[in-house]
């Protein structure tokens, strides 16, 4: 449900994003272009061999900041790893993110304990930053994946070592991106059965 809720939330952010870039103006043609964005990402875990320049990045940078936050308080940090031997030493530490040693650019979603304000909405903070991230990626042609690092003590031990982190910036996932190598198909997810209207109801949606 909290995913969902992820998702729904970035959808509305990116749209409000194009929104601005546009002036402000509904834009029927932008809405639906970020519409077929979200219905069509997918993950992918295989990478071509080309690098992704600084203005990319920098790109699906600002897209995870964009994100919606708790109080505005924007406990992130981002980390765009882009050496080779910190890809493949990441990779080598986690079993579960071996697609590493092939991307090009990995960006390591953190949370902040300093702007934290003591609080765990840095959590959904941060998934909706990397959410934005995926999304931003794929409408650039590019292809991404969410590794997942927290609540894995053994996952953000290792990144932690590999990328120096001080105790208070803690990573929440690492997300491998690169130009794909071959063609995933999107899954249709939507299920009316998990949609109910105005209340809860066993069986009874619409």
């Amino acid at each position: 449900m909290l995913k969902n809720r992820f998702l729904l939330v970035n959808a509305i952010a990116l749209i409000t994003m194009m929104n601005i870039s546009c002036g402000g103006r509904h834009d029927a043609a932008g809405s639906e272009a970020v519409l077929n964005t979200i219905a069509t990402r997918v993950s992918v875990r295989s990478y071509q061999d080309k690098a992704i320049d600084s203005a990319t990045i920098e790109k699906l940078l600002r897209a995870g900041m964009a994100a919606p936050s708790a109080r505005n308080l924007q406990p992130w940090h981002f980390i765009a790893v882009t050496d080779k031997t910190l890809l493949q030493a990441l990779a080598d530490g986690n079993s579960h993110a071996s697609m590493l040693a092939g991307a090009p650019l990995a960006i390591v979603v953190c949370g902040n304990m300093d702007k934290a304000g003591g609080l765990d909405m840095w959590i959904q903070d941060c998934a909706a930053a990397a959410e934005n991230i995926l999304l931003a990626a794929h409408a650039m042609g590019l292809g991404a994946v969410w590794t997942a690092n927290h609540p894995y003590a053994d996952r953000m031990e290792v990144t932690s070592e590999v990328l120096h982190l001080p105790q208070n910036i803690v990573p929440f996932c690492v997300i491998p991106i690169g130009y794909p190598d071959g063609n995933e198909a999107p899954k249709d997810k939507w299920n009316p059965e998990n949609v109910t209207y105005n209340a809860f109801a066993d069986g009874t949606a619409g």
